[in-house]
């Protein structure tokens, strides 16, 4: 990876052999493997066996996640805060956990629809719940930096599941309990979108 790093340094122009940029590449190679960590998390071993039986059946909501990604269209970074709400059945997951799997699916190269979606379908997959429910609200440097240059529009996609997908007055009380202690959430028409799309010029 290195070599093609100064490869790229040399296409844009720079000397590579310069004093500031002599490290870069390891630098950079460094930090593209830690961005991209994900790829190689096991999920099972982040969720180390937290999962238990509990008689509780009212929504678990773990909010204002922080995340960090690549765009996978320009390798520019998408940031923001993701919110996981479900209802158990019989299990419940370790609440730390849920921050772990979204960590595990932002450090890949990436789509906010495709993060989204991936988060819901493991909590799915691991502890069968009654519903799942993801929102993740995200600002994109590749629309920011370049482009259409709109530094203040952010993403917002969802993905719902179960009984947040079949019943609007459980994903209504979810999006409500969103909007507490000053939540940053702006939607608040029913069913949220299923994704959003990247301008990608």
């Amino acid at each position: 990876m290195q070599n093609l790093i100064k490869g790229m340094l040399e296409e844009l122009g720079e000397d590579p052999d310069r004093e500031g940029l002599l490290k870069t590449p390891e630098r950079v190679d460094k930090s593209m493997r830690f961005l991209t960590s994900g790829y190689s998390a096991d999920i099972d071993a982040a969720l180390n066996g937290a999962m238990f039986s509990v008689d509780y059946s009212e929504m678990v909501i773990v909010r204002d996640i922080d995340f960090y990604s690549l765009c996978e269209h320009h390798l520019l970074p998408f940031f923001g805060k993701c919110h996981v709400a479900y209802i158990p059945n019989g299990r419940v997951i370790g609440l730390s956990k849920i921050p772990r799997l979204v960590e595990i699916f932002a450090r890949r190269l990436q789509l906010q629809e495709r993060l989204t979606n991936q988060i819901a379908q493991t909590i799915l997959e691991k502890i069968n719940p009654l519903g799942v429910a993801v929102v993740c609200e995200g600002t994109h440097l590749c629309m920011a930096m370049r482009g259409v240059e709109k530094q203040n529009s952010y993403t917002i996609t969802s993905a719902m599941l179960g009984m947040f997908r079949d019943q609007a007055r459980t994903r209504m009380e979810f999006l409500e309990l969103l909007k507490l202690r000053g939540g940053s959430l702006s939607v608040t028409g029913l069913p949220l979108p299923q994704g959003s799309h990247h301008l990608d010029d």
